[in-house]
């Protein structure tokens, strides 16, 4: 691991275990204030000093824990090199460092770590720059038609190898199947998923405009497949290069949204309210403060947001409040969702795939709320699988081959 890995780790670490001390002195201040504040002004004397020795107490607890992370991070540095294997180059690195940016990406990078997953081009496991000849090297057969692989949350773009239970270990992915069958070219990308949706969705936008630009050859129709927080990128993406002027936004030809959770997602929404319950009291603040900092990216899916204006100049922790405005689809590209659901009947329509459920998945809310404008045949209903097992399984893929050649079936697919 390099040294600089190292260091970024024991940062990081040294501002969570200070955490916890810090937490400590929320609930204890908490606490002691309800008497406190029943004496009113006799007990003002006692409040200074208890304030001051609690304080001093817990700042040297909490410079205490970060130094003793830092210094073991700091003596572990001095064995590594510079140029040694970066944490990502092993799959457990991989999903630490997957984990660690969607919960605290937004967080790490304005600290500008080296820990901080980019937006960027993947191929044979390595970065590829948006030059020509590196295009060229890293795709040597390159085709005018591609597929561009968005993840999700917690993801990279190792997690379209996923094997849902039961398959053999042979089962191949998306993109490999779309290039052997089809002539498309798979891109993956991954991206920071603990920035904003739409911080992602422009970046992206910029993105493609530069890969349209340097491709080996010219490209007559662009795919976007997102799963989950991907698939809103997708949307996002899209609606940035539109408005911005781009030439890709006219040769996408299909958006695909694989449990993408367009009206937002149950769990995300069940850590707001219970961050709001607990700012409400003295004693329990502290845990509000804990709960509430997690990334922009994990709070974007508490409604589905896809642009600035669905978060800008608002609290991001008020409650359960519904500010995402509608994101029109880009004429001419053709939007797909897929959903799931581990189980048939009401249990299951509860669950959905575990994460996301179908009336959010398929953007048809109940009552009058927000609905996204699927077409009635471009959407698909999957029975028996998890939100996990949408990265690769053969039925789902069946379904994307059968939207991107021919025409679709009537009514949303139940299967």
């Amino acid at each position: 691991m390099r040294r600089a890995d190292i260091e970024a780790i024991g940062d990081l670490a040294g501002e969570a275990l200070a955490a916890g001390p810090r937490l400590i002195e929320d609930m204890h201040r908490g606490i002691a204030g309800r008497p406190l504040d029943a004496l009113g002004l006799a007990a003002a004397p006692v409040r200074v000093i208890h304030d001051a020795v609690a304080s001093s107490v817990y700042r040297g607890l909490q410079r205490g824990f970060a130094a003793v992370a830092r210094g073991t991070a700091g003596l572990w540095a001095r064995t590594a090199g510079d140029e040694g294997p970066g944490l990502g180059r092993t799959t457990a690195g991989l999903i630490g460092l997957a984990t660690l940016n969607g919960l605290y990406g937004d967080r790490i990078m304005r600290r500008e770590s080296p820990l901080a997953l980019r937006m960027e081009v993947r191929q044979g496991g390595r970065a590829v720059t948006r030059c020509p000849d590196d295009l060229a090297r890293a795709f040597p057969k390159p085709t005018s038609r591609i597929a561009v692989f968005l993840h999700g949350l917690f993801e990279t773009e190792q997690s379209w190898e996923h094997l849902p239970l039961g398959r053999g270990r042979e089962q191949r992915t998306y993109g490999a199947r779309l290039r052997d069958e089809l002539g498309i070219t798979p891109v993956q990308v991954r991206y920071n998923t603990g920035l904003h949706v739409s911080d992602n969705g422009r970046q992206l936008a910029g993105l493609m405009e530069d890969l349209v630009g340097a491709w080996p050859v010219p490209i007559t129709q662009i795919v976007l497949i997102g799963h989950s927080m991907g698939g809103l990128v997708a949307r996002s993406a899209c609606h940035y290069g539109h408005e911005t002027g781009h030439r890709w936004i006219g040769q996408v030809g299909h958006v695909f949204c694989l449990g993408t959770p367009h009206l937002g997602a149950d769990l995300e929404k069940g850590l707001n309210a219970l961050g709001s319950a607990c700012s409400r009291l003295p004693e329990t603040r502290g845990l509000a403060s804990l709960v509430n900092a997690r990334s922009a990216g994990i709070k974007d899916l508490r409604f589905g947001s896809c642009v600035e204006e669905d978060w800008c100049d608002c609290d991001p922790d008020e409650f359960l409040r519904d500010r995402c405005r509608e994101v029109p689809f880009v004429a001419g590209a053709h939007y797909y969702f897929i959903a799931a659901t581990l189980i048939e009947g009401p249990v299951g329509s509860v669950l959905g795939d575990l994460l996301v459920r179908i009336p959010s998945a398929s953007g048809r809310g109940s009552g009058r709320g927000r609905r996204i404008p699927f077409e009635i045949d471009h959407g698909c209903e999957f029975t028996g699988m998890t939100h996990f097992d949408l990265l690769n399984h053969p039925s789902v893929y069946e379904q994307l081959r059968s939207w991107i050649t021919g025409p679709t079936v009537a009514s949303p697919v139940r299967v």
